[in-house]
């Protein structure tokens, strides 16, 4: 987890006397990383538009057939895709780092609080370290106004056939003739659901449940940059054989960080909780449109 000049330790103490201070909001607290993310960010932005001026010039040597030229030109690009990996890889250890130590703490008294103090940073920086920000327009809530909510149940349903009911026996079907083909993509996610039923025990779980998930630990997956290169250049039996089995390791522990993150800034700040409800009240409002539409 050693990468000069990313963080400093007084961010680090700074940032654990913060999130211990009852008066701090979580907005408040996360912007004590921002330094360390601004510095990671464009340290990649940086190397990464010079590895993309390197390649361009390999490119160009590799047509003037010149040992000399080719031999600096390939090593450059090595040497700043090793500088570009070694940004990657320490994102990567703050989370394994986080695991290893909440883990271990468990069992082993460490008694060194500055551990502690960097795994609480260590697990509050990673998920900001984006190594692409995709540019995102703001909505517009100011006119939406969320007055009140009602929770209701909607209906109740036996599913037990009782003897001696009316509704004992099994009613004929007088659909014949009246089937229709099953739309694609619908067919797919009926299958995907039959399967993720196989998988969980649902007792707890509605099938939007094991959906959404199944699309977050996907979405997870699709950051890797290495995994999404071995889907584009090979075959489906030979991208499953390479970084597959690890990425979805590692999607499925940040995506489990990632929600704990934003489940304690929602529930520790009214600000935030307040305002995703907006958000989820537009998103509410906008698939309702596109159903009427």
């Amino acid at each position: 987890m050693k990468l000069a000049g990313i963080y400093t330790w007084t961010e680090v103490e700074q940032f654990y006397k913060a999130f211990h201070t009852e008066s701090k909001s979580a907005a408040a607290i996360s912007i004590i990383c921002k330094p360390a993310v601004e510095r990671w960010q464009n340290r990649y932005n940086e190397l990464k538009a010079r590895l993309n001026k390197a390649e361009d010039m390999f490119a160009r040597t590799l047509k003037s057939g010149d040992t000399v030229l080719i031999t600096n030109a390939e090593n450059e690009v090595k040497d700043l895709k090793k500088e570009l990996d070694a940004l990657v890889v320490f994102k990567k250890d703050l989370g394994s780092f986080t695991r290893y130590y909440e883990f271990m703490s468990q069992i082993v008294d460490y008694d060194r609080p500055e551990l502690e103090c960097l795994s609480l940073y260590a697990r509050h920086l990673r998920p900001l370290l984006r190594e692409e920000i995709e540019e995102q327009q703001d909505i517009d809530l100011s006119a939406v106004v969320l007055t009140h909510y009602r929770v209701s149940k909607i209906r109740e349903q036996k599913l037990e056939l009782r003897e001696g009911s009316e509704d004992y026996k099994i009613q004929p079907s007088s659909d014949l003739g009246a089937g229709k083909g099953k739309d694609k993509k619908e067919e797919f996610l009926s299958q995907l659901i039959e399967k993720l039923n196989e998988l969980f025990n649902t007792d707890e779980l509605t099938d939007d449940d094991m959906l959404n998930y199944a699309r977050t630990i996907l979405g997870k997956i699709k950051e890797n940059e290495v995994v999404m290169d071995q889907f584009k250049n090979n075959s489906p039996e030979q991208a499953i054989l390479g970084d597959f089995p690890a990425a979805f390791d590692d999607a499925v522990m940040e995506s489990g960080e990632a929600h704990q993150n934003q489940m304690m800034q929602v529930l520790s700040d009214v600000r935030i909780s307040d305002g995703l409800k907006k958000v989820i009240f537009e998103m509410w409002l906008r698939d309702e449109k596109r159903n009427v539409g």
